[in-house]
């Protein structure tokens, strides 16, 4: 089957690989719609965390092999630690993602465990349903800083995690601020929902999510805290913190890491999606996927979500090269 994978440090190619093996428990995915996320796009610039060769691809969608339309929480968990004891299955200790840990969904099919297909409503696109993973995201990272109805709420960036969370954060209030250097994606922001846009955030907030993870971006989310106010933060993109932590401890401000979601939190998204604007992606096929993640790495703007997407119909075997 063809899949896009990654062979190298800032490299992707399209292959000919052999169909997964499919073991007890597990169940194959036609893919219908894959995701490109941020975190893969900076991410392959080292391989410290995902170990090349490797097919990516951990938001999908696409049909099991009794004919069901699914989507599929890439979240793998023990179900037996301490973690996973306390419903925090996200944490377990030993987590694994589909697309980092096993083979992911840039391909014609993917293998995974059953129990973590979802069935998705008839009225359901794929596209949608493929951004049931980064709705999930803005879910958890929303539910662990529980603002107040009504609360001032900014958000950092306006890629695909800063858009879903502002989504999210408008269940909550509607007063909720998008903050990026990209005047398209601002625009975006605004026709979902945002009260306002700004490419440099001014004032105090009670709640800023932080969908970038930058030096700067994590200095910001903490100065433009009311006292008492939450960070949450939600992008990898830099390890550095960039903050005065003085000003922490002063003003009392929180600081909170979010990663993932627990199960609640991907059946709560897969809930939400069915009446959420999710229909700014831009689909391409499968075949062009090393050429669109390439551009994407190099810094394309004109595309918030980029899904890959497979012919439909039979996937032929050939041998691994």
């Amino acid at each position: 089957m063809r899949a896009m994978v990654f062979t190298a440090p800032n490299t992707v190619e399209m292959l000919d690989v052999a169909v997964p093996t499919i073991a007890e428990g597990d169940v194959t995915i036609t893919v219908r719609a894959a995701g490109i996320c941020g975190s893969e796009l900076h991410g392959i610039r080292h391989t410290d965390f995902r170990k090349p060769p490797l097919v990516m691809g951990h938001e999908l969608a696409g049909v099991d092999q009794d004919g069901r339309r699914v989507t599929v929480n890439p979240l793998l968990s023990c179900g037996m630690c301490d973690r996973c004891s306390a419903n925090e299955e996200h944490l377990c200790r030993g987590r694994l993602i589909i697309g980092i840990h096993r083979p992911g969904a840039f391909a014609e099919t993917v293998v995974v465990p059953k129990a973590s297909v979802y069935e998705i409503p008839d009225s359901m696109t794929f596209e949608t349903a493929a951004m049931v993973e980064p709705l999930a995201n803005a879910v958890h990272a929303l539910r662990l800083a529980d603002p107040a109805a009504g609360s001032r709420i900014a958000v950092l960036g306006a890629g695909t995690i800063g858009l879903v969370s502002l989504l999210v954060a408008l269940e909550y209030s509607m007063d909720v601020t998008v903050c990026d250097l990209s005047e398209s994606r601002l625009k975006t922001a605004l026709e979902l929902g945002a009260i306002r846009s700004s490419t440099e955030l001014t004032g105090e907030y009670d709640l800023i999510i932080d969908a970038v993870g930058a030096e700067s971006t994590h200095r910001t989310s903490v100065e433009r805290l009311r006292p008492g106010g939450t960070a949450v933060w939600i992008g990898l993109l830099s390890s550095s913190t960039g903050f005065d932590g003085q000003e922490i401890v002063r003003d009392e401000k929180r600081v909170l890491g979010s990663y993932c979601y627990t199960r609640s939190d991907f059946e709560r998204a897969l809930s939400l999606a069915e009446h959420t604007p999710l229909d700014w992606t831009t689909r391409f096929p499968l075949e062009l996927g090393a050429t669109i993640f390439t551009e994407l790495m190099d810094g394309r703007q004109d595309v918030i979500k980029a899904l890959l997407c497979p012919a439909p119909g039979p996937v032929k075997t050939r041998s691994l090269v």
